[in-house]
């Protein structure tokens, strides 16, 4: 049997067939680092070769499933010490990748807020039971970014482009109801009934027919995420340079200051 070693702020256990990865960053909304984005990736691909696992359960620890790559004074401190800027970009892509190309279901359960690359995480998922109290926002123009981690085709593919313009250009907070509606996630739920929903989709796939299972999800994603690679790759392009630019360090301070950014177009 292939052990599974998580870290602090990403724990793994394995437990009837069921692989859970939960992001245990609570304070923080479960924000991201290159270590989470790393190991959750890590743990993909051996669980991808673990005949043990039938099932990955994707959570996140306290009120929020993700807040995104951390953009708080602390994360941008240890952002710094990273011996390259797109550390973290690369990795949010390989961890991506490693959702869409398991041969084995993936179950996202987002009980509260899913912010950023957050989103992507979550849309990489195969089935997405959210909480009512759940949201979804692409907030990467509010500090002079662009979306990454693959969003700019995992929403489209999931509700258009009218609709992923609009969560992208606008950064709007879209409501679990409204994303329901959309077609971003599966399910919607009363918040205290939420994780016996996703218990009763995870029963039904563990003890489900493991092979056409995985040529179903394999069969889908091919006909949906035709764009997917190419995306990340123009993603990857472009974020590099805004990372770089005066508008990403202004949009940075104003998230800091709570204030609102005043771009220069730099």
């Amino acid at each position: 049997m292939t052990s599974y070693a998580g870290i602090d702020d990403l724990t793994v256990t394995l437990d009837g067939h069921v692989l859970t990865v939960t992001l245990n960053r609570p304070d923080s909304l479960n924000s991201l680092t290159e270590a989470m984005l790393t190991t959750l990736a890590d743990t993909l691909d051996r669980a991808a070769l673990d005949p043990e696992v039938k099932v990955v359960r994707l959570d996140g620890a306290g009120r929020g499933f993700c807040a995104g790559a951390g953009i708080s004074a602390e994360d941008q401190a240890a952002q710094a010490n990273s011996p390259t800027i797109d550390g973290l970009l690369l990795a949010a892509n390989r961890a991506v990748r490693s959702i869409t190309t398991l041969p084995k279901p993936v179950v996202a359960v987002v009980h509260g807020p899913a912010a950023g690359v957050g989103v992507s995480l979550a849309l990489a998922c195969d089935v997405i039971v959210a909480s009512e109290k759940a949201f979804f926002l692409l907030a990467f123009t509010k500090i002079g970014l662009m979306p990454d981690g693959g969003a700019s085709a995992l929403v489209a593919a999931a509700i258009g482009r009218v609709r992923a313009m609009r969560m992208a250009l606008l950064a709007e907070r879209i409501s679990a109801t409204d994303a329901f509606e959309f077609g971003l996630v599966s399910s919607v739920h009363p918040a205290d009934e939420v994780a016996a929903a996703a218990a009763a989709v995870i029963d039904t796939l563990v003890t489900g027919p493991a092979v056409a299972l995985r040529k179903t999800k394999q069969a889908i994603n091919a006909a949906t995420l035709t764009e997917l690679e190419a995306a990340l790759d123009r993603e990857t392009e472009g974020q590099l340079i805004l990372l770089r630019s005066k508008d990403f360090a202004e949009g940075t301070r104003a998230f800091q200051d709570r204030r609102t950014a005043s771009f220069s177009d730099q």
